[in-house]
């Protein structure tokens, strides 16, 4: 059976090889309808292109770098899904790294990945800020979920959908509030915690801090003690999984949600939907999270120049918020 090529396809379809080779290796290039139409005729003839052909002729390997700092983390998943999703538009796939948390391993793997991709898209680093920009100089990078000067960003902003979850609770007679912070130095519990203080700061409620604290059930699980010692009715948790775990703990102290105390965590993971009751939370848009880092890196790798993008959580009331205990 005869092999099938870029020049069986532009034959097929009466055009040429280079239009039906830039529909794979630069589609931005390729009028929509016709790269559709050389796409289709492609699948039917069988025809897979060849990466590393196509890499030597382009220089490029088709394959964008992704690294999370902690699969297991509940956030990560939709988002590596979402880049996924995204980079297919540019038939583009992608690599997968997990840091663990490490700083350490941030900079081991983006040495050892760097010259095996087109481009990097690194989430919540934990590095300093200056060793990020320093680790990526050179190679196409955008930067998820943290501000970086000097290094393209998408972040979430949920400032505004915090406050506004702050309001509805005094609205329901909440007075004094727990704030469960997240790691330090993370830029996203520094800025969850800046937006509940400014508020408190505003407002006649009180406002108690604990932490900071790791991202995960336990660490929230064994924060209840703390909470019900502070005398707080209403519990913002840096992120879902910390307000599970506060929950549960709140449950082994005899203490029920929201009877005795209400909860808002922040990013709306499945956990956060799936569990009794639902989590009220501030709901981050993975799909959008995704397909903006993608498409900036995409601009960047074919050199154009490109701002940071700022998108918005929206808060999302369920069934772990309540009036205030009499």
């Amino acid at each position: 059976m005869k092999r099938v090529t870029i020049y069986s396809i532009a034959n097929e379809l009466g055009v040429s090889a280079s239009t039906v080779s830039r529909a794979f290796s630069r589609p931005d290039l390729v009028k929509p309808s016709v790269r559709e139409q050389i796409l289709r005729t492609a699948q039917e003839l069988g025809y897979a292109p060849n990466r590393a052909a196509r890499g030597l002729a382009t220089g490029r390997t088709g394959l964008y770098g992704l690294m999370v700092p902690d699969i297991t983390n509940p956030f990560f998943p939709p988002l590596v899904r979402a880049v996924q999703h995204a980079s297919a538009r540019y038939d583009a796939d992608v690599v997968l790294t997990d840091s663990k948390g490490s700083a350490s391993a941030e900079e081991d793997l983006v040495r050892r990945i760097r010259p095996q991709v087109d481009g990097l898209i690194i989430a919540s680093p934990r590095l300093p800020g200056t060793r990020v920009k320093e680790l990526l100089r050179g190679v196409p990078s955008v930067v998820v979920n943290r501000s970086v000067r000097g290094v393209p960003t998408v972040v979430v902003d949920n400032s505004r959908a915090l406050q506004e979850a702050a309001r509805h609770l005094q609205e329901l007679g909440h007075r004094r509030f727990a704030l469960l912070r997240g790691p330090g130095g993370s830029w996203a519990a520094m800025r969850r915690t800046e937006a509940i203080r400014s508020w408190s700061a505003e407002e006649s409620v009180e406002l108690v801090e604990i932490g900071p604290l790791e991202a995960r059930f336990l660490d929230g699980r064994a924060s209840a003690q703390e909470v019900v010692a502070s005398g707080a009715t209403a519990v913002f948790a840096f992120d879902d999984q910390m307000a599970a775990g506060v929950i549960a703990g709140l449950n082994d102290l005899g203490e029920q949600v929201p009877r005795d105390r209400s909860i808002v965590g922040c990013d709306d993971v499945l956990l956060a939907q799936t569990m009794t009751p639902g989590l009220s939370t501030i709901t981050a848009p993975f799909a959008d999270l995704g397909f903006e880092a993608v498409e900036l890196l995409h601009r960047l790798i074919a050199g154009e120049t490109v701002k940071d993008v700022t998108l918005r959580g929206e808060l999302a009331i369920r069934g772990t918020v309540g009036p205030a205990p009499n």
